[in-house]
């Protein structure tokens, strides 16, 4: 069984902040650093949003300090202006000039929503552009006009191809997030690799070892047993399935097909032409009327997602679990406890605020007895 506790904090040693005052700070400071306060809102949100339902490999803690470096040192661009490629009814090419994916997700699945409108499918590639966080955070955006919402993102190079020894690819994750009724929405988020790359700098904060299988040794051999996190791990990680034996081919397979319709399908070079820190998305709506009446649709979700979870548990497992479910039950318990940091986080952002002369508006949360 998974531990639970991997790559979280110590709930004994962790400051509980509120969303609340975490989002208005993050926004702030990425003001302060440069981005339009528009954006700057949408970013620390989707952030917030991964801390709050338990993804801390893409929220506050583990992004913010990235994303003021690449404004810093210029490799990103604070105030992008898309430019259009290519469109017909269903579909468009964007470049992002170099713009946080994070804060232009939202604006391709609202195009990609009114344009499903239309015509029932929206699909938008977008070159040229950087890191898009959590991946579900976009895809949820679907949620709230009855559609189904898709994205997936090629990212900086760090996963081994089954059998090579050279980065080639992004943890390039997909994400599909379905309505429900009764049931909390199907959200499905993750990883083409083993882990998202984020985790290796968890691991290191924590002072967790690496489970079996994770990463590659110097020669791209699968290190199969447990390993203490290192730097030259963090391009040497295994697609899903971590040796052709147990299915790698599988997690290799789906990297490229997210560099295909991210990259490619955006007339742009696939990551390990590009470098470190180079992004390419792909955003898709799909509006469920124009395929089947949404009101039997969002029925038919309710059984299905019902009978998995009533379904029997294997031995040593309390209940079977559905995509979305787990980060719904973080979300629901930090709103009320609210978010835990790790104290050099904290003390991280405290330094960057200082910096920018940026107020502390750092609220505490009520802490683990509120769970």
């Amino acid at each position: 069984m998974a531990d639970p506790t991997m790559f979280k904090v110590n709930l004994d040693d962790a400051e509980f902040v509120t969303p609340a005052s975490l989002q208005e700070y993050t926004a702030t400071i990425l003001t302060a650093v440069g981005m339009r306060p528009e954006e700057a809102a949408v970013t620390a949100e989707g952030l917030v949003a991964a801390d709050l339902r338990g993804v801390e490999s893409h929220g506050v803690s583990n992004m913010l300090a990235n994303y003021v470096d690449w404004i810093e040192s210029g490799h990103m661009n604070p105030r992008p202006e898309v430019r259009v490629i290519r469109e017909r009814a269903s579909t468009a090419s964007w470049d992002t000039d170099q713009g946080l994916g994070l804060s232009m997700g939202p604006r391709a699945m609202a195009t990609a929503v009114a344009k499903a409108r239309e015509t029932g499918v929206g699909m938008i590639s977008m070159g040229n552009g950087r890191h898009i966080g959590m991946l579900a955070y976009t895809a949820m955006q679907a949620l709230d006009h009855g559609m189904i919402g898709l994205v997936m993102t090629a990212a900086s190079p760090r996963v081994l191809p089954t059998f090579g020894r050279d980065p080639m690819f992004g943890t390039n994750p997909i994400a599909v997030a379905a309505p429900a009724r009764e049931h909390a929405p199907f959200v499905f988020d993750a990883a083409t690799s083993v882990i998202p790359g984020n985790k290796l700098t968890l691991a290191e904060r924590l002072g967790q070892d690496l489970p079996p299988g994770v990463v590659a040794d110097t020669d791209g051999t699968p290190i199969l047993e447990a390993t203490p996190p290192a730097p030259e791990h963090r391009e040497r990680l295994l697609p899903l399935g971590s040796a052709f034996e147990s299915g790698s081919h599988k997690g290799y397979g789906l990297a490229c097909v997210t560099e295909i319709l991210s990259s490619l399908l955006s007339d742009t070079l696939h990551v390990a032409r590009l470098g470190l820190s180079f992004a390419n998305h792909f955003v898709a709506a799909i509006d469920v009327d124009a395929f089947v009446d949404r009101e039997s649709f969002l029925d038919a979700m309710d059984l299905f997602l019902g009978d998995l979870k009533s379904s029997t548990p294997a031995p040593g497992h309390d209940a079977v679990l559905v995509a979305g479910q787990p980060e719904a039950e973080y979300e629901r318990v930090r709103r009320r406890t609210g978010v835990p940091l790790h104290p050099d986080v904290v003390a991280t952002l405290r330094g960057i605020a200082s910096r920018y002369d940026v107020d502390d508006v750092l609220q505490a949360g009520a802490g683990p007895t509120a769970a």
